[in-house]
């Protein structure tokens, strides 16, 4: 039956209602039926009830920041709230013992500001503010025996306890390679897999998210070959091998882009090259022969030669001893006279070729292999991120607005919490910590579902504890809750839900009441303050951090667009250049798209900026298809100039519309 009539829900409505989708993280579920529950039952019989709160709350806290990726970026994202945590617990802990209602609301609301400026440097950043902040609420106002140095202690203990499951338990299926970079070669592979999508949808309309997800892929595994380290440089094989693969997939990248920027559909076969990469980086097995696109145009030149380097790569990491054959080896095997059955050379034929060639010349002097060597060796990072760069973050318009509005926020929850005198105040303030939070979702959205989610965690938790046995029915509870908060992050209202039963299980068995209605009481005043506070006139000019991420976006943009057109042919410094530019495009289009879905009077002043970052996001692909043809001819056609006097003049055009300021003028030059 046809539709008479359809509804078009608001943003702000849609954005509560959407949820993150994919397959259960059964690894993390055991993770965290192994993290809060058993900590939680070992004080329990040790008879240290409060011990145990608090090292859950740790392994609870450590437990939503616990996202999939890599071992070392684990540590770091984990580790880093943990010890903010740590702070705020003792923080809290002195001050409100210490201190009356007034002066420690003034050193909450002090916390706030720091804390919320910080966040503005980065999603980890953003995870040790909220932390800092919520421990330090709960230090000032629950009642544990403990002096804050202990709390803090096993708080960091129950961190600690996540970070070591993290560390020692092996993702399904990575037993069969070397488990500690099972993070890694699944992120490396997701490249290639990402790129081979991006060729398959070359011409067509997904062109645009092909693209996108490319760079979320490269991103991520970036990030995951980037974690913290005791050395400075890889020091095993593995992790060399991993990180060669990686470089070897960013050429690849280059062209595919190009390829798409061009708007022509290409063959099935030219995406299979790429996608037998994927499973050979999956598997640790060598690629075998790789498909050769046709050389007719630049972008499938350079994709040639992409292929050619990956095969290189990848047979020098695949070689195996006891009589395994390597990919050429294999793939010669596989072939009739060293060719594919439609008469063209594999990929891996021609890296035999170029092997060889190789031993009897300089390999060096190949920009691609010069650029891959360098930048597997020394990663992606152009320069390390500076103190000064840190603070110019701190105290820019994003963490000026940000700051002013948590302290806000916070100052005022523990005001009215500690006016209310009621014995759980501390649950106000730390409620309005996670509603303040810019990074999970626009504000009315994250108010509906904390009410939401509140509402539902209370009443089964209520149902529990009405049947459940105590203590062991409550630590099977916490421990049940611990499993569900990887599923629960998916979506903000199932998260709260989930935390609340664990949090109030954890209440009751630290010797307070069961406080299901108060929750509830609390969160909904928490969320009225929040909204109040955030639509507030504040000084300076809002949407300071949208502002503020296209500001750095464009930056990135011009550096990349300089260096292009200025013909250097330092491939480790262009690649580093791209990488940078479409970050910063990333993070400025996650924020411009969680800003539309605010309130219209919210809303209303971030106006424009999505057109604005949709031209710089057309001028890095023009600036990437530049790069390839310039690589090829040594020369631009009239339409990439021409292409790129128009993006410069639409940019130009639209900052001001947006009200941004003018880009920088040798860009406009350029």
């Amino acid at each position: 039956m046809p539709r008479l009539f359809s509804v078009a829900l608001p943003p702000w409505l849609t954005h509560a209602l959407r949820a993150q989708r994919g397959p259960v993280p059964w690894n993390a579920v055991l993770r965290g039926a192994l993290a809060a529950g058993p900590l939680l039952l070992t004080a329990v019989l040790a008879g240290r009830e409060s011990v145990g709160v608090m090292a859950a709350l740790g392994a609870m806290l450590a437990g939503i920041n616990d996202r999939p990726g890599s071992r070392r970026t684990a540590v770091h994202r984990i580790g880093v709230p943990g010890l903010a945590g740590a702070a705020g617990l003792v923080v809290g802990t002195y001050a409100g013992e210490g201190l009356g209602a007034v002066p420690l609301t003034l050193i909450l609301t002090a916390l706030g500001l720091l804390a919320g400026a910080v966040s503005a440097v980065g999603p980890v950043s953003s995870g040790a503010g909220t932390q800092l902040l919520v421990a330090a609420a709960i230090g000032a106002g629950m009642p544990l025996p403990e002096p804050g140095w202990q709390r803090a202690l096993f708080f960091l203990a129950g961190c600690a306890w996540l970070i070591v499951l993290r560390l020692a338990l092996p993702t399904p299926g990575a037993l069969a390679h070397d488990f500690r970079f099972d993070g890694e070669r699944v992120a490396v592979a997701d490249v290639y897999d990402a790129i081979a999508e991006l060729l398959a949808a070359a011409g067509g309309e997904q062109a645009g998210a092909r693209r996108a997800a490319l760079t979320a892929a490269l991103d991520h595994a970036q990030d995951a070959l980037a974690g913290p380290r005791l050395r400075r440089y890889a020091s095993s094989s593995a992790e060399r091998r991993l990180r060669a693969q990686y470089a070897a997939a960013l050429p690849l990248a280059e062209a595919a882009t190009a390829l798409a920027w061009a708007g022509d559909a290409l063959p099935a076969r030219t995406a299979e090259g790429p996608r037998r990469l994927a499973v050979a980086v999956r598997t640790g097995e060598p690629c075998g022969p790789l498909p050769a696109p046709a050389r007719s145009v630049p972008g499938l030149r350079a994709l040639d030669d992409a292929l050619l380097h990956a095969a290189e790569t990848f047979d020098r990491g695949g070689k195996q001893t006891g009589g395994k054959q390597t990919g050429s080896e294999q793939a010669g095997s596989r072939q009739t006279g060293g060719r594919n059955t439609d008469g063209k050379k594999s990929r891996s034929d021609k890296a035999d070729d170029r092997h060889n060639a190789a031993l009897h010349s300089d390999a060096g002097t190949n920009p691609l292999d010069r650029g891959a060597r360098q930048t597997a060796h020394k990663g992606l990072r152009l320069r390390p991120l500076r103190v000064k760069a840190l603070l110019r973050t701190v105290t820019g318009p994003g963490g000026r607005e940000y700051g002013f509005r948590v302290a806000l926020c916070y100052g005022a929850s523990a005001a009215v919490a500690q006016a209310l005198h009621h014995v759980h105040w501390y649950w106000l303030p730390a409620t309005a910590v996670f509603l303040v939070k810019p990074d999970l979702g626009p504000l009315v959205s994250r108010v509906l579902n904390r009410a939401a989610g509140t509402v539902l965690g209370a009443l089964v938790f209520a149902g529990f504890a009405a049947v459940l046995p105590r203590p062991e029915g409550l630590v099977a509870l916490v421990a049940i809750s611990g499993a569900l908060i990887p599923v629960a992050t998916r979506h903000f209202a199932a998260q709260t839900a989930v935390v609340t039963v664990l949090v109030l299980a954890l209440v009751m068995v630290g010797g307070e009441p069961e406080a299901s209605w108060s929750r509830i009481g609390e969160t909904l005043l928490a969320c009225a303050i929040v909204l109040i506070v955030g639509h507030l006139p504040a000084p300076g000019q809002r949407g300071g951090n949208v502002r503020a991420r296209l500001d750095a976006a464009t930056d990135a943009a011009h550096a990349y667009l300089t260096h292009v057109l200025s013909g250097a042919d330092d491939r480790a410094a262009r690649w580093a250049l791209r990488r940078e530019a479409y970050r910063k495009l990333a993070e400025a289009r996650a924020a411009i798209d969680r800003a539309a879905a605010e309130l219209p009077t919210l809303a209303r002043h971030t106006e424009g900026t999505g057109e604005v970052a949709a031209t710089l996001e057309r001028l890095v692909d023009t600036t990437t298809a530049c790069a390839v043809h310039l690589d090829d001819t040594g020369r631009l056609t009239p339409r990439h100039t021409e292409r790129l006097a128009t993006l410069l003049d639409e940019l130009v055009e639209q900052r001001e519309r947006a009200g941004l300021a003018d880009p920088p003028a040798d860009l406009l030059s350029a």
